[in-house]
């Protein structure tokens, strides 16, 4: 399916020609019918002769209500640019072909209404020369121009045939397994609750489904679905689409929203991007210029970060880093229009390169400069290769939701490079992995890049933390990853895998360079030397924790060093022990129950001449320790 979308002047009879192919009037407003003038998106579909349905998004021509055309005309197959032959080409019909030629709308045809109006035929050839000189190096230099009549029909027929040829040669949106829809309206209907509508770029819908709607994050269900005033159980990409949700109120959406399926699409406060300046802008983009920003139905204030340039000129393009006023859900080839806020102008636009990019830009790096140009320009295993390395680690359901292509393409791209050995498994294994469904693998892979900074992040964080804390064994499990910002599944396996590569030292709870040992100062060497020795002397009398922390001049940091040291062991809250006399303990323990089938803590106290405290601490520990078991008041070997 296919959505077509108008453009043009205010009063050059959009609207009425909409309403002349489709019997639709998309004029829904009060106002708009007072007035005579559109000043929201209007909607309506046709058949074309072939019997595809198409549907139609008709937008303001007026420059007060530019940002609703914007609005619309984001999401279309197709233009119907409308110049009234009376007038001729005006303002707003550059201003419109503009945003056309930004966003790449390059299938359309070029309409001369009120061909009825026209002084004279020779006025009517002047108005087509004038339009042909208007569009040419634009996105339809190509377009066929038509002279139509709303009003005599003049025109009309051979325009649906045009339309209907154009299209034909138009592929249809492709379904990649992400639904995506821009909410352009929102509203209720009694004793339905809230309906949107949009056209769904990509992706399915079913009624039942439950969907996410960003940037919010509100989870809702789709309970109804309609396109073109028809229910319908599902919906493909191209269509337009009312969705009937349950489970939100129509206060908490707005026109600009995005509706998909959960899991998978991020917003964001940062964007790389290839922009353009247009030729008619009246000034040069400047670094940190404040721009609104439309992309879909969306609309954001944003700060331009030029990364190659001082300044951009009209007519020139550069990268640019758009930092973002709120986060928003945006994909890799997604196109935009900027605007100038005050006197609010169309002054460039562009297609979003990497939506997520890992931190802030510094200016003129060539480094950076490249990886943009491998982004924008690399083939699918450069791209993925790219972002495996940007990101360091990843688990391929995560690669997969992220990626523009589809699910089939996705996995060909990634089987390569893992064949290939450019992309390993974390932890490495011997074959690759096969990923027979990415959007659902639990596979976590890595590049030699993207392992090397992750590593150095690892190094770079537990170094910091060994100088600040030299007393402590490591950095606490949790708050590596989450400096990491890496899930509790992919920093299992990058921590195994470090492990097992001698990088790190870690246990269940803490995490450590390889090479790192507690530092002590030599008073405090002195201290615990001297505290051992007691510990030595009565092994099975051992200063409770309050008096080793005495001993200690109350550091309680160097007593904790000791225990994650393993230099001694806490049994209880006040019971602590040589390790070497604890494992003596447990040999003792075995051979005992081994001639004796079971042990009680009167036994132990008697066999060591020791309190009852120290008797019974010893044994809770090795019950714990999953050495014995209880069984009443005995004890026997697990």
């Amino acid at each position: 399916m296919h959505v077509i979308g108008t453009a043009g002047h205010v009063d050059h009879g959009k609207s009425t020609l909409v309403q002349a192919l489709s019997g639709i009037d998309p004029d829904r407003l009060r106002e708009e019918k007072e007035r005579g003038m559109t000043i929201d998106l209007g909607f309506a579909w046709l058949t074309l002769p072939s019997g595809e349905s198409v549907g139609i998004v008709d937008v303001p021509g007026h420059a007060d209500f530019i940002k609703n055309m914007l609005a619309g005309v984001g999401s279309v197959d197709a233009a119907l640019l409308v110049v009234a032959a009376d007038e001729g080409v005006m303002p707003q019909t550059r201003e419109h072909l503009d945003i056309l030629d930004l966003l790449e709308v390059s299938t359309g045809v070029v309409v001369i209404t009120k061909a009825d109006m026209a002084e004279s035929d020779d006025w009517l050839e002047l108005v087509q020369a004038d339009v042909a000189e208007t569009v040419t190096g634009t996105a339809l230099e190509n377009a066929p121009i038509i002279p139509v009549s709303a009003v005599t029909g003049q025109g009309i027929d051979e325009l649906l045939a045009t339309l209907d040829d154009i299209l034909k040669k138009t592929p249809a949106r492709p379904d990649k397994g992400r639904p995506r829809l821009f909410i352009d309206r929102v509203f209720t209907i009694s004793g339905f609750g809230t309906v949107v509508t949009g056209t769904l770029i990509d992706g399915v819908f079913s009624v039942g489904q439950e969907v996410e709607i960003l940037p919010g994050g509100i989870k809702a269900r789709i309970r109804g679905l309609q396109s073109h005033k028809k229910a319908v159980e599902t919906v493909s990409p191209g269509s337009r689409v009312a969705i009937n949700l349950s489970g939100v109120n129509k206060t908490d959406l707005s026109r600009g929203d995005v509706i998909t399926t959960p899991g998978w699409l991020e917003a964001t406060q940062l964007i790389d991007t290839r922009l353009r300046c247009l030729p008619e802008a009246p000034h040069p983009l400047k670094h940190n210029q404040l721009v609104d920003v439309f992309i879909g139905a969306m609309e954001v204030s944003a700060h331009l970060r030029l990364l190659d340039a001082k300044e951009i000129l009209p007519g020139e393009s550069g990268w640019v880093q758009l930092r973002l006023v709120r986060r928003i859900p945006t994909v890799r080839g997604d196109h935009f229009i900027i605007r100038q806020p005050s006197p609010s102008l169309t002054v460039g636009g562009g297609t979003v390169v990497d939506p997520m990019p890992m931190r802030r830009h510094r200016r003129f790096r060539p480094d950076i400069i490249r990886k943009l140009e491998t982004l924008a320009h690399g083939t699918p295993e450069d791209l993925l290769l790219g972002e495996i390395d940007r990101l360091g680690v990843a688990q391929v359901r995560v690669l997969a939701n992220r990626s523009t292509r589809s699910a089939d393409d996705f996995a060909a791209t990634l089987q390569s490079l893992l064949a290939r050995g450019d992309v390993f498994a974390v932890p490495r294994d011997d074959a690759p992995p096969a990923i027979p469904n990415p959007g659902a693998s639990k596979v976590v892979v890595s590049s030699a890049a993207g392992w090397g900074n992750i590593v150095a992040q690892v190094q770079r964080f537990l170094s910091a933390y060994h100088r600040a804390n030299p007393l402590r064994r490591g950095m606490p499990r949790g708050e590596l990853m989450s400096r990491l910002k890496l899930d509790t599944g992919v920093f299992n396996r990058v921590i195994e895998f470090a492990r097992q590569e001698n990088i790190i030292g870690a246990n269940e709870t803490t995490v450590w360079l390889a090479d790192h040992a507690p530092q002590f100062s030599p008073h405090q060497q002195q201290l615990v030397d001297a505290l051992l020795k007691k510990f030595a002397a009565n092994p099975m009398a051992t200063p409770s924790f309050k008096e080793s922390l005495k001993a200690l001049g109350g550091d309680e940091e160097l007593l904790n060093a000791m225990l994650e040291s393993e230099k001694l062991l806490r049994l209880s809250a006040d019971v602590l022990m040589l390790p070497q006399t604890f494992a003596d303990f447990v040999a003792w323990l075995r051979d005992f129950v081994a001639k004796n089938g079971s042990v009680t803590v009167a036994q132990v106290r008697d066999a060591f001449q020791s309190s009852r405290k120290y008797a019974l601490a010893l044994l809770e520990y090795c019950d714990a320790q999953n050495i014995t078991r209880r069984t009443g008041d005995e004890r026997v070997m697990r």
